[in-house]
């Protein structure tokens, strides 16, 4: 009787022969090595998704000696500004009622017609000139004082100005050791109200801080030894 013929028999968790179609179960390597790694080249980072590119990091802010951080040019711009709102409507609550004055007691009183009716020479220089150059002199006057009260005794009192309250904006003096005095404080203003009456200075006093290193003071701040520092409040 002829004997069936024997096959080998496949060693432990070798793959095992396909019968029927089927295909053999997965399982370890036969030679139980592993697989290859992943080959990248050197310096090679995987991408990776985020929100968007990095934004630069603004540079830290400069710092007072006292280390109090300097009041950009763009907020102290926007603080004269209000400063100059305030006086803008000062400038009208004193002018309106000078110009009622002049239109309503001064004017009438002048003698246009003689008294047959004929057209009379007034006196213009005395009758009109002279009424209408002092009410300007009492309100160039009114407003000065109210100037010294604003930029002297208010930021000898707090260091701030309405402006500089609104845009967070104190007033120190350079050396840390001191405090804002009365004296600072009218240097500042004397030299601010000068510069106007130069054409182009007080545009040059204004932009000054724009390249004065380290501390950023304008010509009315190198005067009076201070500098505009950022606050809380």
């Amino acid at each position: 009787m002829t004997q069936p013929p024997s096959y080998p028999t496949p060693p432990a968790g070798g793959p095992r022969p396909t019968t029927g179609g089927v295909a053999p179960q997965p399982g370890p390597h036969p030679q139980g090595y592993a697989a290859p790694p992943q080959y990248a080249p050197p310096g090679y980072a995987p991408p990776q998704f985020y929100g968007g590119p990095p934004r630069p990091v603004a540079p830290p802010p400069t710092l007072t000696p006292g280390g109090q951080p300097l009041a950009s040019f763009s907020d102290r711009l926007l603080a004269m500004l209000l400063d100059a709102a305030v006086f803008m409507v000062v400038g009208l609550v004193l002018t309106v009622p000078a110009a009622i004055i002049f239109l309503v007691v001064i004017a009438p009183e002048v003698d246009l017609f003689a008294p047959d009716g004929s057209l009379g020479e007034a006196d213009f220089v005395r009758d009109l000139l002279l009424p209408l150059l002092w009410l300007d002199l009492g309100i160039i006057a009114i407003s000065l004082v109210l100037a010294y009260v604003y930029h002297v005794e208010m930021m000898f009192k707090s260091g701030q100005t309405f402006g500089k309250k609104m845009m967070k904006l104190r007033i120190v003096p350079l050396d840390p050791t001191r405090s804002l005095d009365r004296r600072a404080a009218a240097k500042r203003f004397l030299v601010q109200q000068l510069s106007g009456f130069l054409p182009g200075l007080s545009y040059l006093d204004g932009l000054w801080q724009l390249w004065d290193k380290p501390w950023q003071q304008c010509l009315h701040d190198k005067f009076a030894q201070t500098v505009v520092v950022k606050v809380s409040q």
